[in-house]
């Protein structure tokens, strides 16, 4: 195909896409038809989130925007707003017009009713979420703290990729003897007694934080609407893993998501190297990380992991 015929072909593409999503918009404004269980992933960042999104996103009955959705959700409530204290929202945040909102975003364009979604500040937001949509399954990726201290230490150096939010930011940032200059991630309570602090701590607080928040939020959802998943066991056996997460959904899990898993560990999403358990004890962040895992052990452990 010649180089003018592709780029005929892409925009007619485009203008039928965008068509399709204006009719879609249309029929749901004229409906008003609720979300339907949508699959909501929470977790720390770095902690595997994405590659259960992208693996859930396989499913046939689930849409997905194939895309994290952090503008999406903090253009409903500006950090600013907020005094720029945290990404955290309660149930006191939820309204029908947010319902609608998003019920319609996500129809609009998967042309679906139940979907998938993630964002680094789901965990955060569980209470709000779970006022949205009573009927939500939330699934809980969890990671050991080492790698997962490890992951985000490293991710820390790469902020066009982790940073792009926080441009336009109300303070300065002077980590690591001002190594790091750029927020990456998300904003919890408390956040700013770290502006220059030592990395590993940052790193530290953020596991502590968003893993708190979410098993303080644990108890309030329905046991059949909670499916936690260990990133190792995934890792380790991913077509049993993933075969167990989907039935925890609700979802078959298809010949075709079979094939999808027993590759997806050929083809990482967002991974730094290769995929390896226990990376840190090997990797140039170790000291750094050994100086902070006491001060996660506790949540670790609420987590399901044993002490080192």
């Amino acid at each position: 195909m010649s180089d003018l015929l592709i780029k005929i072909d892409k925009t007619l593409r485009y203008h039928a896409c965008r068509a399709q999503r204006a009719l879609r918009s249309q029929w749901w404004n004229l409906r008003c038809p609720p979300a339907d269980r949508p699959v909501i992933v929470l977790g720390c960042s770095r902690a595997g989130t994405t590659v259960v999104y992208k693996t859930l996103s396989e499913s046939p009955e689930l849409g997905t925007l194939q895309r994290e959705t952090h503008d999406f959700w903090v253009d409903l409530h500006p950090l600013e707003e907020k005094h720029w204290n945290t990404h955290a929202l309660d149930a006191a945040d939820a309204s029908t017009q947010d319902r609608d909102h998003v019920a319609r975003y996500f129809y609009t364009w998967t042309g679906r009713h139940r979907w998938v979604d993630k964002n680094n500040q789901n965990g955060l937001c569980v209470p709000y979420l779970r006022a949205l949509f009573p009927d939500a399954i939330f699934v809980f990726v969890k990671r050991d703290p080492g790698d997962n201290i490890n992951s985000l230490i490293e991710g820390w150096g790469k902020p066009d990729k982790y940073a792009t939010w926080s441009g336009v930011f109300p303070e300065t940032v002077a980590i690591d003897n001002g190594r790091y200059t750029r927020w990456c991630f998300f904003l919890a309570d408390g956040w700013r007694d770290y502006l220059r602090a030592p990395i590993e701590d940052v790193a530290a607080f953020q596991y502590q934080a968003i893993n708190r928040a979410i098993l303080d939020a644990r108890a309030s959802v329905p046991a059949g609407q909670w499916v936690e998943v260990f990133y190792e066991d995934l890792v380790r056996d991913p077509v049993a893993g993933y075969q167990k997460l989907y039935a925890d959904c609700g979802l078959a899990f298809t010949p075709e998501v079979r094939a999808h898993c027993e590759q997806v560990l050929s083809k990482p999403y967002d991974v730094f190297g290769e995929i390896e358990l226990d990376k840190w004890k090997k990797g140039r962040n170790r000291e750094r990380v050994e100086r902070v895992l006491e001060r996660v052990a506790e949540v670790a452990r609420e987590m399901g992991y044993s002490p080192r």
